[in-house]
């Protein structure tokens, strides 16, 4: 195992006020990279993703908590104390980053802000995570991923007008958001190491959902062309005896000459209905109702040899289970394990892989207050440890 030492993030010091995912997946990647992440909870039930299918005594140590939350110490506290928040002060004071995804005004009226902090530690990163943004129309309304991916217009992207509008059932917009304030604060950290000095970052799930958008909103603005990959005439899924494949016809001279070779269909390349792209978009149901019917006569692993003959894009449709028993997701370490207080935890890795920094569990995903005692003495509060 990478000692903290030799990892590239080690002696920072991050204070982690951050709850359910966006926040935690940013300081998890921290964490996992050699920094010392200082998760603050609040009592009795601290994150509140420790209530999600636990499987301790107390209810509060669950496999959606593990996911986000490895090499990371918790501290609890009671910040409605002034004891409690004069102890975070204290910590802050010598961190180099502060990180919270709150909604808007809980950290002043905390006593938190980042002009009051900054005033105290100029060196100091202070990463805001937010639904929409700091300013503006929605600054001060609730974020979640879901309704980023209403607001930003990705809900609104499907392959086929036809189909019902539905939610993303991925975490998408925060985990993006996640990985985005990752950047950030690695920005910020590299221009402190220029100017000496520290500064506000902020990033939301719902900039995060337009960046995603970035090919599609320039041609919108651009051309008023509205693109949809998934709208391709000879990309889609289709079904087939035993499951599901996806096809993407496209990186080819001749695409649909292919597909016809692949599915034996000759009659494609001089059906007049198909001839250029533009006729293949127009008559796009007819099309794709013919690739339906033939890939229902084989099962997945006959066409997928068929397609790959034709140097075609292709791939099976797989359940979650199935893909986390891949010998691919085995090779590329995607799969971290250790023995945690009630049961072995086993988590999604980092999908950054450093050759001199590999990520492992150093501190496997912490009991509700587990680190106070030993914190709070580390900045000459030994007694404090008791306090919540």
């Amino acid at each position: 195992m990478t000692t903290p030492a030799a990892l590239p993030l080690s002696g920072i010091k991050v204070v982690d006020f951050t709850q359910v995912m966006m926040g935690p997946v940013a300081t998890q990647m921290l964490g996992d990279y050699g920094a010392d992440v200082i998760k603050i909870e609040r009592p009795p039930t601290g994150d509140l993703s420790r209530t999600a299918f636990p499987n301790d005594p107390a209810g509060l140590q669950g496999p959606v908590f593990c996911s986000l939350n490895r090499n990371k110490r918790s501290v609890v506290l009671d910040l409605r104390r002034q004891e409690a928040k004069d102890a975070v002060l204290r910590l802050i004071d010598e961190a180099d980053v502060v990180v919270n995804n709150f909604r808007a005004g809980v950290m002043e009226r905390m006593g938190f802000s980042y002009e009051a902090l900054s005033a105290r530690n100029p060196r100091l990163i202070y990463a805001v995570g937010t639904g929409f943004g700091l300013t503006g129309p929605y600054a001060h309304k609730g974020g979640q991923d879901v309704l980023a991916q209403a607001l930003s217009g990705v809900m609104h992207r499907r392959a086929n007008a036809d189909q019902p509008l539905a939610v993303l059932s991925t975490t998408f917009a925060d985990y993006s958001a996640g990985m985005h304030m990752v950047q950030g604060i690695l920005l910020a950290l590299l221009q402190r190491q220029q100017t000496g000095k520290g500064q506000r970052i902020s990033v939301s799930l719902f900039d995060s959902m337009l960046a995603a958008q970035t090919q599609e909103a320039a041609a919108q603005m651009m051309r008023g062309r509205e693109v949809n990959w998934g709208a391709m005439p000879l990309t889609g899924v289709f079904e087939t005896q035993d499951g599901a494949l996806v096809m993407v016809g496209a990186f080819k001279a001749d695409p649909l000459g292919d597909i016809a070779a692949a599915l034996d269909l000759p009659g494609l390349k001089t059906d007049a209905r198909f001839a250029g792209h533009e006729l293949q978009v127009a008559n796009k149901p007819a099309l794709q109702a013919l690739f339906a019917e033939r890939f229902l006569t084989q099962t997945t692993a006959y066409w997928l040899a068929r397609l790959e003959e034709q140097d075609l894009l292709c791939a099976p449709v797989r359940r979650l289970e199935e893909a986390l028993a891949d010998e691919q997701t085995s090779v590329n370490g995607m799969i971290l394990e250790a023995d945690g207080p009630t049961e072995r935890v086993r988590v999604i890795g980092s999908p950054i892989h450093m050759e001199a920094a590999p990520v492992a569990i150093r501190i496997v995903p912490a009991g509700l207050g587990e680190h106070t005692e030993a914190v709070l003495g580390e900045i000459g509060l030994p007694a404090f440890g008791k306090v919540a």
